[in-house]
């Protein structure tokens, strides 16, 4: 087995956060970093294309192709799993929607770990500290950051008559869902540069590619960290991992950044001997620490896609119908990086409570000016619209496990959806409402008709058999290494993303965090690696320029 080298800092995974860590890190000269990536570049033309997942969810170019195992939840179907294999990981697949989340979120993140650290107040600084935000710098948002965040380049009469028509039944129109408390409706803010999609290898890692002390190697699959017994216990000491049809050992000396997501980390974890012993053992793997939390606490949000007819009215189904409607679409993207080309998978966003005791939303719309029958299938040849509503605190609880001790082997995926009561019980109160929402005023002249799931549907308990019927991921699993007190035996790292019982090993993505935010996922995330930066930074005793 050959050796790739000796550094200060191996990180594992070039996605979201591993791409911000690798260009904090090596702002300090005197640090030498390898960043691990399992994928290719992103050179990919379809990645920067907005309207480009289309091409990359499902492609083995840009995926893992990850599936769910059977969900009783779902009346049994398996679902794909899309998840990022490509330097700037799913920010070169997903939506590109700028949301942080609830302040509520954070202050229940500080108090599950006991780090007021972790506290709204004290996160919103390391949000705005990357942040490009089109209004300029405010109390709330940040200016000449990395990560540009604009506004959408098109709307649509069909979404602006959602808009009203959620206004009338209460759900008022803002212009900011960042602001900590994220009520009310308004165009998503997308992460584009100039109708481009913008992603953290381009934002973070291209700008410090060229640094000497940064090694990037792509193509490569780590198959388990080097845990060796040190003077106070486990340590870790780099990584295995192959690559060209090549084996190799990379030595790390200070510490190991495990920032393969939600899925990846566990699933590493557990390859290495770290995770709950009698499930590795009967893998055929030797645990080496017994962390019964790794790869337990999966949560993900569920939409639920509600398809209306409409008629008067233009949407993508009609506009896209035929060879000229979509030869127009392409040459307004050509010509001015507008148009549909240029829309992020959802434009309108609503947020809003099922009942009236939540003291805060609990409930996301994604309001598309389209509708397939699902993902990956031609739109319909009728004109309609999908109003995709999910659950933003589910308490449902999903696991990942290793299926076999083959690293090659995908883990087996299992959410859980709709698996609690109180979930079933939301799911049913956010179809209800969101057939308030279109029987509205505003939506009454394109006269909408229910075509999914049908308005047979009527009672609480018929329309949470119908939320397992429509329901599907809305690519946003979280908590796998959940963040937690060191005495807290579900709890994988501790408030500095340390791997409990190994020193030299911390984990930094979405899988840290212990609930779900009330929002989409990948800003969080992005903020998760400043932070871990500055506590590794400040761990380390070195400055690094501002």
């Amino acid at each position: 087995m050959e050796s790739a080298g000796e550094y200060d800092y191996i990180i594992v995974g070039g996605g979201t956060s591993g791409c911000v860590l690798a260009n904090r890190l090596t702002r300090n000269k005197n640090v030498n970093v390898l960043l691990i990536e399992a994928g290719a570049r992103d050179d990919y033309l379809w990645i920067h294309i907005p309207v480009g997942y289309l091409h990359c969810i499902g492609n083995p170019r840009t995926d893992w192709l990850f599936n769910t195992e059977p969900d009783p939840g779902l009346g049994g179907r398996a679902l794909i799993y899309p998840r990022g294999k490509v330097l700037g990981g799913s920010s070169s697949i997903n939506g590109m929607i700028y949301m942080r989340g609830q302040k509520g979120d954070y202050e229940r993140w500080a108090d599950s770990c006991g780090d007021d650290s972790w506290r709204w107040n004290e996160v919103l600084p390391l949000f705005k500290k990357s942040e490009d935000h089109y209004r300029g710098a405010s109390e709330l948002h940040g200016a000449g950051g990395e990560w540009r965040v604009e506004k959408q380049r098109l709307s649509w009469k069909i979404l602006d008559a959602f808009r009203d028509a959620a206004a009338e039944v209460g759900i008022e129109k803002v212009e900011d869902f960042n602001t900590g408390d994220n009520a009310g409706s308004s165009y998503f803010e997308v992460n584009q540069r100039r109708g481009i999609r913008l992603n953290t290898a381009k934002a973070f890692l291209k700008p410090a590619a060229q640094r000497t002390n940064l090694t990037i190697m792509t193509g490569c699959h780590v198959e388990r960290l080097l845990i060796e017994e040190g003077e106070g216990g486990k340590v870790c000491r780099g990584v295995q991992f192959t690559g060209g049809g090549r084996a190799f050992t990379a030595t790390a000396h200070c510490e190991t950044l495990l920032a393969a997501g939600a899925i990846g980390s566990p699933h590493i974890l557990q390859l290495s001997g770290i995770g709950a012993a009698a499930s590795l053992q009967r893998h055929g793997i030797a645990p080496t620490v017994d962390l019964p939390g790794v790869g337990e606490n999966l949560q993900d949000h569920l939409q639920l896609r509600m398809v209306y007819k409409v008629t008067g009215v233009k949407t993508l189904n009609t506009s896209a119908a035929n060879w000229f409607g979509k030869m127009k679409i392409g040459m307004e993207y050509a010509l001015f990086r507008s148009g549909p080309m240029s829309m992020a998978p959802s434009q309108l966003g609503a947020f809003a409570r099922s009942n009236a005791d939540e003291a805060t939303p609990n409930l996301q719309y994604h309001v598309q000016p389209l509708s397939l029958e699902k993902f990956g299938d031609p739109l319909h040849g009728f004109p309609a619209f999908t109003a995709s509503v999910c659950n933003l605190r589910p308490t449902s609880r999903g696991h990942v496990r290793i299926a076999s001790n083959d690293s090659y082997a995908a883990p087996k995926i299992t959410p859980n959806y709709l698996s609690t009561d109180a979930d079933r019980r939301t799911a049913a109160q956010a179809l209800a409402l969101t057939r308030r929402i279109v029987a509205a005023p505003a939506l009454a002249q394109y006269r909408p008709e229910e075509f999914k799931p049908g308005p047979h549907y009527r009672t609480e308990e018929e329309l949470a058999e119908a939320a397992g019927l429509i329901g599907t991921t809305i690519f946003h699993p979280v908590g796998t290494c959940r963040m937690g007190r060191r005495d807290d035996p579900q709890a994988v790292v501790d408030s500095e993303l340390r791997v409990i019982g190994v020193e030299g090993l911390r984990v930094v993505d979405a899988s840290i965090m212990p609930f779900i935010t009330s929002g989409n996922t990948n800003s969080p995330t992005l903020m998760i690696a400043e932070k871990a930066a500055e506590m590794i930074v400040k761990r380390a005793g070195v400055s690094t320029p501002a």
